[in-house]
């Protein structure tokens, strides 16, 4: 029988056409992953599941069923039933989901109480019950804390335990795994995986990410440009991909490739192992010291350290830390959240001070920041931040934030300033006409070339990139790793490439640090790293990192499942084994 069925889908704002004609089917305790890239219509056919585009002047038609329910003909009242109660959704950002100034436990407490009679204090029972099953440790305690307490992974924890409060018969997962580090991404997707096999629910999983998707579901949809390119099962859809976009979607696919493999020529896979071609790595970087001419280095730090807080709330965020980077080549930083890499990147740029150590660049020493805030070396020593919304200001055209560095040089010629934006614009792949746009007229991968820019605006011999590629799809996060390759050729810039993403690290580096705890545990060329990493935690990250075999993504899991109880059978207590099994995933 069908859990869900859609047929003619369409979707339509303000005249333009999202979702176009799609159709498609989901079995009960059967998974689906839509796949495609930003724009392709995945969030806005998954709201559409739950009547979500309902009083916002979209216009919506086709035939959507869920759960016998028909959703585009249903009353207020049967939607209302149908949402949490057979139908729940996941949304991509947890902290934006959840109310900041009340309990985790007390939100989904009332979702539960909005479909069931029940007392407050069972209702809250129910809430610490479910926090347990998806794995929150000490789950009784957690159930009062705020989510601003929680970290981005047990957000997630959250929200899918406020999703299963009320046992729903599909659950729909909208990127749930966007900006997650690669462990706590595996202990998501295994998350996912148990409570479908637990349950007998059905699992709609929205994701660009085509490796996540080859993790977690029986079938793939490949959506483009609101329209259906492929639909099959995941092994043959990720091994002999039949249409042209597919092939090409899988192929900007970054991937973890041994150490000094020759990369296979373009074309259609031989075997499920082997999807697609691997997109080329740039040439390695000679270990440090096997060239007798090589240059000073561009940039040196040593022993640095970063405290943050008074007190007993005083922490280490940066431990030690002592990294080189060498102009025209790229130092890859990788780990967990919270491991330091971020505060890492902002002392390298003089972003911030550190609390002991010292920096040295192009050979001389750089201190602190002076009583005004002024850094020398700050047209020299660029960044460009994780989030470009954030970091670019809404009211102000891109043109003007691309300027702002001209102007703290001296520049004050306003058609010169156009002309050498619109230059630096077309750098970055971007129209020079665009000039006076605005942030939200860009897709994310054009605000990231915004960023860009600005950062080169300055001239700068050492840019510090912070999670470029993070919340971007495959295409547009090669396209952006693809501009910085090309961008360090031609101007011999040095790269710091912070990322929890091991594969596009692989791609872009010459060399890679690995940091876990403020510390760098382990720091070498890439093919020393990747082909025989010295440090157990370097392991695990790359045993997290999501395979596009489902057969590998099956052998992983049980892998993690035996390293979750070996753990637990090793806990000194009944209470800490059960809380290690969980955080394991």
């Amino acid at each position: 029988m069908s859990l869900v069925e859609v047929s003619g889908l369409t979707i339509d704002f303000d005249g333009v056409r999202a979702v176009d004609g799609l159709s498609f089917t989901l079995d009960e305790g059967a998974a689906l992953g839509v796949v495609g890239e930003s724009g392709s219509g995945k969030s806005a056919t998954a709201y559409a599941l739950l009547g979500l585009h309902r009083g916002t002047g979209a216009a919506v038609g086709g035939s959507v069923r869920v759960a016998g329910t028909d959703v585009l003909s249903a009353s207020d009242a049967e939607i209302r039933a149908l949402r949490g109660a057979k139908a729940a959704m996941v949304f991509q950002d947890p902290l934006s989901s959840l109310d900041p100034y009340q309990c985790v436990g007390d939100q989904i407490a009332e979702v539960y109480r909005v479909h069931n009679r029940a007392s407050r204090r069972a209702a809250r029972a129910l809430a610490v019950t479910v926090l347990d099953r998806v794995g929150v440790p000490d789950a009784p305690r957690r159930a009062r804390s705020r989510p601003h307490e929680f970290s981005g992974g047990m957000r997630q924890r959250a929200l899918i335990a406020m999703a299963l409060a009320c046992e729903p018969e599909l659950l729909i997962a909208d990127e749930p795994t966007t900006a997650l580090d690669v462990t706590v991404q595996a202990q998501i997707l295994d998350l996912l995986h148990d409570l479908r096999h637990e349950t007998g629910m059905g699992l709609i999983l929205v994701t660009h990410d085509v490796g996540v998707a080859a993790e977690s579901v029986d079938e793939i949809l490949v959506m483009r440009d609101g329209r259906e390119v492929e639909h099959g099962p995941v092994a043959r859809t990720l091994s002999e991909p039949r249409a042209p976009y597919t092939r090409t979607l899988l192929s900007a696919v970054p991937r973890i490739t041994p150490p000094d493999r020759p990369v296979p020529a373009p074309g259609p896979p031989a075997t499920t192992a082997a999807v697609v071609a691997p997109r080329p790595r740039r040439p390695q970087a000679e270990p440090a010291g096997e060239t007798p001419d090589r240059a000073a280095p561009l940039l040196e730090a040593v022993g640095l350290r970063k405290e943050f807080g008074r007190g007993r709330g005083r922490f280490t965020a940066v431990d030690d830390v002592s990294v080189t980077v060498e102009a025209g080549r790229t130092l890859g930083i990788v780990g967990e959240s919270g491991s330091g890499k971020t505060t890492l990147g902002r002392m390298l740029v003089r972003l911030t001070d550190p609390t002991a150590g010292r920096r040295r660049y192009g050979g001389t020493e750089i201190g602190a920041l002076s009583a005004r805030g002024l850094r020398p070396h700050r047209r020299e020593l660029q960044m460009v931040f994780q989030d470009p919304v954030a970091s670019l200001n809404p009211r102000r055209s891109v043109g003007e934030s691309v300027a702002d560095p001209l102007r703290a040089a001296g520049e004050r010629d306003e058609d010169r300033l156009r002309e050498r934006v619109g230059g630096l614009l077309e750098r970055v792949g971007l129209d020079a006409g665009r000039y006076d746009a605005y942030p939200h007229e860009f897709s994310g991968g054009q605000r990231q070339r915004v960023g860009i820019a600005r950062a080169l605006a300055a001239e700068p011999r050492l840019i510090v990139c912070d999670e470029p590629v993070s919340a971007l799809d495959v295409t547009t996060q090669a396209q952006v790793v693809a501009l910085l390759a090309e961008l360090q050729r031609e101007l011999g810039i040095g790269l710091v490439f912070i990322a929890h993403d091991l594969a596009v690290v692989q791609q872009v580096s010459h060399r890679v640090a690995v940091m876990r705890g403020g510390r760098i545990v382990e720091q070498g060329t890439v093919d020393e790293v990747y082909g025989a990493p010295g440090d157990p935690y370097t392991r695990q990250l790359l045993a997290a990192v999501p395979a596009l075999d489902p057969a590998v993504a099956k052998a992983r899991r049980a892998a993690r499942r035996r390293q979750a109880g070996g753990a637990a059978a090793s806990a000194p207590a009944p209470s800490a084994a059960a809380g290690a099994a969980r955080v394991a995933g």
